[in-house]
């Protein structure tokens, strides 16, 4: 045999190989993405059967979808009325999510709260793909094997999964996608334009995500601290990083101050930082001028850092040696600089919207420090501590719940809740405690029932268990009292559970919202 003859021979052998190769990595990764989305969708719609959803954040989305797949826009009756913006409020007065839209055809297929249930599951578990290719383009297939499950089984995905539905489903994927692409430019195998596309599309998640964006142009605008891997450094990338950097937050000041009041909401709703000052410029002035008071801040109480302590041990503390760190230390320090307790801890969904940046940040990390020591097997361990990392917060996060036999059983309360949910009949507007209101959410109008009276011909009320926003029992009770002494009829009482009517009841629907509990 010749020579050419031979070297033909070993490349016939070499790329079925590797195509076997990988096809076997495309199908291992598709099951990670299936069991993900399963254990998501299971834990999800399970919550939801044994009425553990709420009408907060659950029946406001599904309204607005539905809303979005009706050909209008997003409105959300619940959310509305509750905050005081009248019954046609628009949740893009609320916070700037265009993407929900994508949404809105599987609503004329399944016109369901758990459609967005699933959607999101599938969403969550779909950020493993890109996120699989990035650790495996920067660290190795071990590492990429590893990422993809410490993302699965992360903490922060249990908290959103367990958080019913909110926009922060979309974070997840999109990160993933902007880093991958991000990766591949930088190694020579992607194009700008795919990275400038992924930027464009991550600011319609939510309008905060243009800090996240200042975050990608440092990225961006310091190639020493980014290898390009034989790249030379090119007026296309410096324009591109510099977009980033300024675009970001202008694109959030135009959404904050233009957008939402233009839909009817107020830019200053969500406006947590009086302490430092009553602007964005007063609140950066005060940062500058008195760093320590707002490092200070940042740290305290015990809370906000034992949350940061968690978020590094998702990605095995390496996100502090790269980067990458900058594109989630804007909206972390968002949230710890707040005087909002319900930003700091580890519950809810806010976490999610970090945990893939800190993931990258972590490979990158622990790249870093291999190429620095030359520790080839560095990789490995970090990847190692990852996954266990995330195998030991399993119990403590909302993936729990798979495993304990009292979350899968129905009640008495729970019996009650059905019959009493029964008692409504379609189209109708009904006042409903908070935890029933999902389930009326695709057959009726849900306000939800709240401090202040809407009066809605119907009221599903509960007056044993503590309902949100009312600030205790006392007040619950009174407030069906109230209903009672003003012409409602108990239609329906079982273990506290009350159902009432009255046909001539004249909705209230424009009322301002109720001062907070103890507020005069």
């Amino acid at each position: 045999m010749t020579s050419s003859g031979a070297v033909t021979a070993v490349s016939d052998a070499v790329v079925p190989a590797r195509r076997a190769t990988g096809s076997a990595h495309h199908v291992a990764v598709a099951a990670i993405v299936v069991a993900a989305a399963l254990c998501y969708s299971v834990l999800a719609l399970n919550r939801f059967r044994t009425w553990r959803s709420s009408t907060y954040d659950l029946v406001i989305f599904d309204q607005a979808v539905r809303s979005y797949a009706q050909g209008h826009l997003p409105v959300a009756i619940v959310k509305g009325v509750h905050n005081g913006f009248g019954p046609h409020f628009s949740v893009l007065g609320d916070h700037v999510s265009p993407l929900l839209v994508l949404l809105a055809p599987l609503y004329l297929v399944y016109d369901d709260p758990r459609t967005l249930l699933v959607a999101q599951a599938v969403l969550l578990a779909g950020a493993v793909v890109p996120l699989w290719r990035f650790t495996h383009r920067e660290l190795g297939v071990t590492a990429a094997y590893g990422v993809a499950v410490a993302y699965a089984l992360s903490w922060p995905v249990a908290g959103a999964v367990g958080f019913d539905f909110h926009e922060v489903a979309f974070a997840p994927l999109l990160f993933a996608v902007l880093f991958d692409q991000l990766s591949a430019y930088r190694h020579g195998c992607g194009r700008r334009r795919h990275v400038a596309l992924a930027c464009a599309a991550l600011p319609l998640v939510k309008e905060d995500m243009g800090l996240a964006l200042a975050g990608v142009g440092v990225c961006l605008l310091l190639p020493p601290l980014l290898p390009q891997r034989g790249r030379p450094r090119r007026r296309g990338d410096v324009l591109l990083g510099l977009g980033c950097l300024l675009g970001g937050p202008a694109y959030t000041v135009l959404a904050t101050q233009v957008v939402i009041p233009a839909f009817g909401g107020r830019s200053d709703y969500y406006w947590s930082y009086d302490h430092f000052g009553p602007t964005v410029p007063a609140v950066l002035w005060h940062v500058v001028s008195q760093p320590g008071d707002a490092l200070y801040t940042f740290f305290n109480p015990a809370t906000k850092t034992h949350t940061m302590l968690m978020l590094l041990a998702v990605a095995g503390l390496t996100p502090l040696v790269s980067p990458y760190l900058a594109v989630t230390l804007p909206l972390i320090a968002e949230r710890m600089l707040s005087e909002s307790p319900g930003w700091w801890d580890t519950g809810a969904h806010y976490n999610a919207f970090v945990v893939v940046p800190l993931l990258c940040a972590g490979v990158d990390g622990a790249a870093r420090i291999a190429r620095h020591r030359r520790m080839r097997r560095s990789g490995t361990v970090w990847t190692a501590v990852v996954v266990v990392a995330a195998v030991l917060a399993l119990p403590g996060s909302a993936f729990g719940q798979l495993a304990r036999p009292s979350q899968w059983r129905w009640t008495d309360d729970m019996r009650a809740m059905e019959h009493a949910a029964a008692q409504v009949p379609d189209g109708a507007l009904v006042e409903t405690a908070s935890s029933l209101g999902p389930r009326l959410s695709s057959r009726t109008q849900v306000l939800l029932w709240d401090r202040i009276p809407r009066w809605a011909p119907w009221v599903v009320a509960d007056v044993a268990r503590p309902q949100f926003p009312f600030c205790g029992l006392d007040d619950q009770r009174a407030r069906v009292d109230l209903l009672q002494g003003s012409g409602y009829r108990v239609v329906f009482r079982e273990r506290d559970f009350v159902v009432l009517h009255n046909p001539d009841a004249v909705p209230r629907l424009t009322a301002p919202p109720a001062p907070p509990c103890g507020g005069s």
